[in-house]
């Protein structure tokens, strides 16, 4: 019995149709996974139904009723809730506060109409048990890393008892561990009847969770499908209307000198004692658990963090980077895994981003020379193949593959000689991320040399010449590229 049926619905912005006459099915009890590259329409079609925008004609019929316009409110009290892919969160209020947010009354009130943070608190410690997060209730969510600000989240939508809850990409900042609890959480809501809508860029979960898949490319309904019905392959094809190739290409590696090494770097509380190098050409990946001290290493190398001992060698010699400003001078790069916090500002242009990193370059005077910004921001956009509309569009309205190309551009325009990525395909599209592959080769085959953080095992496998494991902040193994095998580097990420 469908719980939910969405039947022609269309929506524009600015005269393009970000959805048309789409459809959507679900069922009660049902995990549908609603898939497409960036910009398919998938986000639009979300907010139209919690209630952010509304759609331009179509209906949506929600428990045998039509469902209004009537905003955000109204779709909770009807029961949709959202996990947003964009953490929503207010710092300064505690976590029980931010679960609790506008139902304070109703939660927390004591008899005497007192609201009571003991009240609230109890309530949350109880969700917080059942997602199995281990964080005080009375914890300011500021002090929270970005895995435990996703859980809450998480908590927050289960606490709204709704009966279908929309999951945005709710994997893109947790654990394997926490995976798991997530994946647990989810049967059970689905044994009490209530519905998911789930999205992920991330293919192994969708055919582990989802029973039936519906996908849109460019605003168009494709199709619906039992995910039994599918492979990875025939997926990929209905999301981006092609077969892609071998996402992970075989390549000879022309291993040149070595561009960095540390030595014995630590870092208290964070990672000790960590030795590698990497060569010009090479790819190295660092694999690990969550906290295992991957992006903490990459800080220190970038000088965002400084290390309590160690050195940092560049070309053979010993480098002391204080900050981000020196490592770019000795041609360190880094793409940071919070593009949005650190990537890049959101409200300048594409021009003004890419070379944030590299403004001296383009200087007469004290004056910015435009002519020459633009120049080098026009021939990245072609080299990248950047879909923008000029180099003028501003970053936040473009999709997340193009977002991350735009931070690797303004890395790159700073000629590195070793360039870090953290995560760099986050969030984004299957095709997005095939052209993101086929742009980490072509930097090793320019002779750059790369550093590869990544929570993906298939695409630590896939793009690595060697594979620095990494396990609570100790390294425990290197392992060569035709050696490695996903069973192996999880043995050596949980010693």
């Amino acid at each position: 019995m469908s719980i939910l049926q969405i039947t022609n619905l269309t929506k524009s912005y600015s005269g393009i149709k970000a959805l048309d006459n789409v459809q959507l099915s679900l069922k009660k009890g049902e995990v549908h996974a609603l898939m497409g590259e960036n910009g398919a329409g998938k986000s639009t079609l979300m907010k139209i139904l919690v209630g952010l925008t509304n759609p331009d004609s179509g209906q949506i019929v929600f428990n045998g009723n039509y469902l209004g316009n009537k905003g955000v409110n109204d779709k909770l009290r009807k029961g949709i809730s959202m996990i947003d892919q964009e953490i929503l969160i207010i710092p300064e209020l505690t976590v029980a506060q931010n679960i609790f947010l506008g139902r304070e009354k109703e939660i927390g009130a004591s008899t005497s109409g007192w609201l009571r943070d003991s009240n609230i608190n109890s309530r949350a410690k109880e969700l917080l048990s059942q997602i199995g997060l281990e964080i005080g209730a009375d914890v300011k969510m500021k002090h929270l890393s970005v895995a435990q600000m996703q859980m809450v989240e998480i908590a927050k939508a289960i606490s709204n008892e709704a009966q279908v809850i929309i999951m945005d990409e709710p994997t893109s900042a947790i654990s394997d561990k926490e995976v798991s609890t997530l994946f647990r959480i989810i049967r059970e809501l689905k044994s009490k009847g209530v519905s998911v809508i789930y999205t992920s860029h991330k293919m192994d979960e969708i055919f582990e969770i989802a029973d039936t898949v519906t996908v849109l490319r460019d605003g168009n309904y494709i199709g619906t499908k039992s995910a039994s019905e599918l492979d990875k392959n025939a997926l990929i094809s209905m999301m981006v209307g092609r077969d892609l190739d071998d996402m992970f290409p075989e390549r000879r590696v022309e291993k040149g000198q070595e561009i960095l090494s540390v030595k014995n770097l630590s870092r208290k509380g964070k990672f000790s004692d960590i030795s590698f190098e990497v060569h010009a050409g090479e790819i190295l990946g660092l694999a690990g658990l969550m906290g295992a001290g991957r992006t903490e290493i990459a800080r220190v190398i970038y000088g965002m963090d400084q290390a309590d001992s160690g050195d940092i060698f560049i070309g053979g010699k010993k480098t002391k980077v204080n900050s981000p400003r020196d490592a770019v001078k000795n041609g360190i790069g880094y793409v940071s895994e919070d593009r949005k916090g650190i990537g890049f500002i959101p409200a300048l242009s594409v021009k003004e981003n890419m070379t944030l990193a590299s403004l001296s370059k383009h200087r007469k005077g004290i004056f910015i020379n435009t002519k020459s910004e633009k120049e080098v921001a026009e021939k990245m956009i072609i080299d990248l193949r950047i879909k923008v509309s000029g180099s003028d569009q501003k970053v936040m309205h473009l999709s997340g593959g193009n977002q991350q190309k735009v931070v690797i551009a303004k890395v790159l325009l700073a000629s590195p000689k070793v360039i870090i990525l953290d995560e760099p395909t986050r969030g984004i599209d299957i095709g997005a991320k095939f052209e993101i592959y086929k742009l980490i080769q072509n930097l090793a085959a320019e002779g750059i040399a790369v550093i590869l953080i990544s929570s993906e095992l298939p695409e630590i496998l896939g793009m690595s010449d060697r594979i620095l494991v990494l396990s609570k902040g100790r390294k425990t193994a290197m392992l060569s590229r035709h050696k490695a095998t996903q069973e192996m580097i999880m043995k050596y990420a949980v010693e």
